[in-house]
């Protein structure tokens, strides 16, 4: 099969960074708008800087901090959810950080995540889209400040923000350390999810499951050193956010045959798809897929299969999950 009907393949998305699906021609102009000299953040072409992952953390978080009003955040929804549709996805659910946007003060929070709302129900109408909120935190700013984003999430927890999970440099502290930020995330009754077994070995995604108890991980590709985590995984239902465009672009791997991601999924740990930050490497979901049926061999069964396991997994409400449902189904 050719790889032309990739993108008409409809896609559900689950760990993507918004500040990071953008292209760096927004950001750029974004600066410039606001008479800001960013210009060490790029490349000479034009393109996100990034020569390793600690730089990347950096350039993510001076360029987060562009946008720094509810209307920069409703056009970068609205930049954020076309890149998206133009991959075939339908359903994202979308990383976004309180402490880059409002530095976690919660009435800021609540104007921009209301900004984002409008912005992503006009998108689903336009685009055919739907997009739903994850509150992310930021591991290497400690407990304290892992917390204070907790309880921006839970205080705008709902139909929309849904999720509540945690990224970052994977070196900085125990996952025992932020063990009550999740328990008020639970409490609030949202979705959890972890950065975990990227950069780290396996057992931090064992850590992360028993400490926190979530129920998505990713991108977790380092789960398959250890044959006992994939067990773990398994028994505990836990759904595996694999990006695995990402960790060749960060150069965890050579190239795409090299990423564990067939071994994940011939393991029958439950699998999904996602970019990650997919302008700062040069990705979408169209080009993921199609480098995954270029190097593994996948076809539309198995993609059918990746797409229905990420709707299962999504934090959205049942009736969201039924309307996206009737679409996957009704896909040629």
């Amino acid at each position: 099969m050719t790889e032309d009907p990739i993108p008409e393949l409809q896609k559900v998305e689950l760990h993507v960074h918004m500040e990071g699906a953008v292209p760096a021609a927004f950001m750029r102009r974004l600066a410039q708008e606001k008479k800001k000299d960013f210009s060490q953040l790029f490349t000479d072409g034009g393109d996100y800087r990034r020569t390793d992952f600690l730089e990347l953390l950096e350039t993510y978080a001076a360029l987060a901090a562009l946008p720094d009003s509810p209307e920069d955040y409703a056009r970068l929804t609205r930049e954020m959810l076309q890149q998206s549709a133009a991959g075939g996805v339908i359903y994202t659910e979308a990383f976004l950080c309180p402490a880059h946007c409002c530095n976690n003060d919660l009435g800021a929070w609540k104007e921009i995540t209301e900004a984002v709302r409008e912005a992503a129900e006009a998108a689903e109408t336009d685009l055919g889209v739907t997009l739903r909120l994850i509150v992310s935190s930021l591991r290497h700013q400690g407990p304290a400040k892992v917390r204070a984003a907790a309880q921006c999430a839970a205080e705008t927890a709902g139909d929309f923000v849904v999720g509540f999970g945690m990224s970052g440099d994977e070196a900085r502290g125990k996952f025992r350390d932020f063990t009550y930020a999740f328990d008020m995330a639970r409490e609030a009754e949202l979705g959890l999810t972890v950065h975990a077994g990227e950069w780290g070995p396996s057992r931090m995604v064992r850590e992360a499951v028993e400490e926190l108890r979530v129920s998505r991980i990713g991108p977790a590709p380092r789960a398959v050193e250890d044959p006992a985590v994939l067990e773990l995984l398994r028994r505990h239902d836990v759904t595996v956010e694999a990006c695995p465009g990402a960790g060749v672009a960060l150069g965890l791997y050579p190239d795409l045959a090299h990423h564990p991601v067939e071994q994940i999924r011939r393991s029958g740990v439950k699998l999904t798809i996602s970019t990650d930050d997919p302008a700062y490497f040069g990705l979408s979901m169209a080009s993921e897929y199609a480098a995954l049926r270029k190097t593994f061999g996948w076809d539309d069964e198995i993609f059918a299969q990746i797409a229905k396991t990420a709707l299962d997994a999504a934090f959205c409400d049942t009736v969201t999950k039924a309307k996206l449902a009737k679409r996957l189904e009704t896909a040629p």
